[in-house]
């Protein structure tokens, strides 16, 4: 790659929001990389349009170039905000957050498995299962869709995500606390059993 001009870029948004280990980033390996990350995930500023970008000190005067036309600075709240995201005492919240993360997944991951879906792995960070539902369906939208309508559970179908085997994958993510997802469990068993008797 690099014989050829090409770079490493990397986005790392999710750094940070991994369970029992702390991922590496790249530039433990390569610092030539470029890294893109945000405030977004582990910090849960979604929708703060906050990030950063990690560059090879060659590649910065061409980046000034491009942050001086595409805007001027971040607002001064979301500055400010960020800088808060540093505080010992936020950055425990955080961490209470990411354990509570786990937790979701150590009870979602189990009861999706015991319906029929079929998860090959088990995430070791985000938020997020991709579930093989090939057992129940070979169109993962009009699956979503039937669950959205009849059961009010809002999963996204694989094609949001790629092309390979799109059409029997969905994604869903484990963003609520374990009540409600227990509920989401309840109601995805009986959406199935409607699914199947259609």
């Amino acid at each position: 790659m690099k014989a050829r001009g090409g770079h490493l870029v990397v986005d790392e948004i999710y750094h940070g929001l991994t369970y029992g280990f702390d991922a590496p980033s790249v530039l433990e390996v390569d610092d030539g990389a470029f890294v893109l990350n945000s405030f977004s995930k582990y910090f849960g500023m979604t929708g703060w349009r906050l990030g950063w970008l990690v560059a090879p000190p060659q590649a910065v005067p061409e980046l000034e170039k491009l942050a001086q036309n595409l805007y001027i600075s971040a607002p001064s709240m979301a500055q400010h905000a960020a800088l808060a995201c540093f505080q010992p005492e936020t950055i425990a919240l955080f961490e209470q957050r990411r354990e509570q993360f786990r937790q979701r997944r150590d009870y979602l991951l189990p009861a999706l498995r015991e319906l029929g879906f079929r998860i090959d792995v088990e995430p070791q960070g985000a938020f997020y299962l991709y579930c093989d539902v090939s057992a129940f369906t070979d169109d993962a939208q009009a699956f979503c869709a039937h669950f959205l309508e009849t059961e009010h559970v809002a999963f996204t179908p694989g094609l949001d995500f790629g092309q390979h085997r799109a059409h029997q994958h969905v994604r869903i993510a484990y963003t609520q606390d374990v009540p409600r997802l227990q509920q989401a469990v309840e109601r995805i068993g009986r959406g199935l059993r409607r699914w199947q008797q259609r």
